[in-house]
């Protein structure tokens, strides 16, 4: 089954650009396309991408205004943001809308296929130095959060795991990303929270940790000396409990909780 993009750049080029070099590839379909923020939440809306290449700045609503609308929407879409601008600002704003994935235009075709298939089967795509710019805010953040504020407490003892789901993609089991927009906004929550508070058991904390090391699934699994479907499930798990859209945001939550692995 080929994944449905939907392409929004208020340049006519860069979006004949994009699609020819999407729609050679024969498992994605580039079902749609839209010259302004507007158009993009009305063909989002009819169309019900998989992912949406989302230009920054644009006519009538910019492409964050665009990303927040269609998530408080409920649209399942992932969000590749795609902008000529390498600034923190811009990053910071793409991450708080609730984008899964920051990709530059001068990216080469290959990278810009890649990551729409990677947003598509629901993981995040950050550029590595993009997510240590992430990480560095958000563990400045809450470092600086932690002189002022004293540690809350845990309740004791692990929450039962509950019963493996089965969504289409990892981030369905998401419902909201409380943490991720107070980190990228530079507003950590309190250190001294234990992932317990989240209803976390023991293994999925470890899952956790290991994730905001930057370690995949299967150096996970090889990690913890577990499958990688078990591996797949704690991760699934972290996503509902915490409440993270995606791998980046549950990192993002990891530092604000103090389970950085650091």
């Amino acid at each position: 089954m080929s994944l449905r993009v939907l392409l929004v750049d208020d340049q006519p080029l860069i979006r004949v650009g994009f699609s020819a070099i999407l729609t050679s590839q024969e498992d994605i379909e580039v079902v749609g396309e839209a010259c302004d923020g507007q158009e993009a939440l009305e063909l989002a809306a009819a169309l019900a991408p998989d992912v949406v290449c989302m230009d920054v700045q644009m006519p009538r609503l910019d492409g964050i205004e665009v990303t927040r609308r269609l998530l408080a929407a409920g649209s399942r879409a992932a969000v590749l943001v795609l902008t000529t601008f390498d600034t923190d600002e811009a990053l910071f704003a793409a991450l708080s809308a609730g984008a899964s994935g920051f990709l530059l235009k001068s990216a080469g075709p290959e990278e810009l296929i890649q990551a729409v298939r990677v947003l598509g089967r629901g993981d995040a795509l950050l550029d590595p130095l993009v997510t240590r710019k992430v990480l560095a805010r958000t563990a400045g953040a809450s470092a600086l959060a932690g002189e002022t504020t004293p540690p809350s407490p845990a309740p004791a003892g692990d929450a039962a795991a509950p019963a493996p789901g089965s969504p289409a993609r990892e981030r369905d089991a998401a419902t909201s990303s409380p943490g991720a927009p107070g980190a990228v906004a530079g507003t950590a929550a309190r250190p001294g929270e234990d992932a317990s508070r989240a209803g976390l058991t023991t293994r999925e904390t470890e899952v956790l940790t290991a994730m905001a090391r930057g370690l995949s699934n299967a150096e996970i699994a090889r990690e913890l000396v577990v499958g990688r479907a078990t591996v797949k499930t704690h991760v699934s798990n972290v996503l509902q409990k915490t409440g993270a859209r995606d791998r980046v945001h549950a990192v993002i939550w990891a530092f604000e909780h103090g389970h950085s692995g650091t």
